[in-house]
């Protein structure tokens, strides 16, 4: 497959589906507001405790939900009654979604995995092997794609990165991730998702060959700039123009 002539350079991603005040992040609405645009749409997905594979993006419930609590001790029949930014919308689990999207447009899948690698990344491949829709996995976890790369080899993945400025994590892992050490020899990404405040860079810069994501675009003049320097956006709240 030709990356550079495919969906994933050719449409705008939407962020967490085209959402708005009505329409919250990463919920049916938002999805619904990105297939009536046509627009691929990236969501984020994690596992709760009893295994389900949920589209949520914070580890926090109270951003989106208003509850105190953190995602990883749900169980699916929590999710019905969890309502985000005080909508009808609900947390969907990612079965739930790709069953609404049904092809319609392509989805780009975050997965969001700070733990031991190969249970969720299972749970996920048991469900995307039954989607007939376009679709590809990214994530900052070098190790989450390199279990995609030994166990679903032809599924599309996408090596997330960022300088991670202000982010609560390890000097050692900044260092490396940035730098994306683990590409050639363990993730060996078809795309790269990099943050577009931190380009362009030295880093990205060496892997010329593959198609470059920028993310998250929030403005036609950040698409502007950003422009000369990747191949697509993942962006949200403008509508991107040429």
């Amino acid at each position: 497959m030709d990356i550079f002539n495919s969906w994933l350079v050719e449409r705008y991603i939407a962020h967490r589906g085209f959402y708005n005040e009505n329409a919250p992040e990463n919920s049916l609405s938002a999805f619904k507001n990105a297939i009536k645009f046509a627009y691929p749409i990236e969501l984020d997905v994690q596992q709760i405790e009893d295994g389900t594979i949920i589209v949520f993006h914070d580890m926090s419930l109270q951003r989106l939900t208003g509850k105190d609590g953190y995602t990883k001790n749900l169980v699916k029949k929590d999710l019905k009654n969890l309502k985000i930014n005080n909508t009808e919308n609900h947390i969907p689990t990612l079965e739930e979604a790709l069953d609404f999207i049904a092809g319609q447009v392509p989805v780009l899948i975050e997965i969001k995995n700070i733990n031991k690698v190969g249970e969720m990344e299972r749970a996920i491949w048991d469900i995307l092997k039954k989607y007939n829709g376009e679709y590809a996995v990214q994530s900052f976890n070098p190790f989450s794609l390199e279990w995609f790369k030994n166990n679903a080899p032809k599924v599309l993945r996408g090596q997330l990165a960022s300088f991670f400025k202000g982010e609560n994590i390890a000097f050692y892992k900044k260092y490396f991730l940035k730098r994306m050490y683990f590409n050639k020899k363990v993730s060996q990404p078809h795309f790269i998702a990099y943050d577009a405040k931190s380009l362009p860079n030295r880093y990205v810069s060496k892997y010329k060959s593959l198609p470059l994501l920028a993310w998250t675009i929030r403005s036609q003049e950040e698409y502007m700039r950003v422009l000369p320097h990747c191949d697509n956006i993942i962006f949200e709240n403008f509508e991107p123009k040429l």
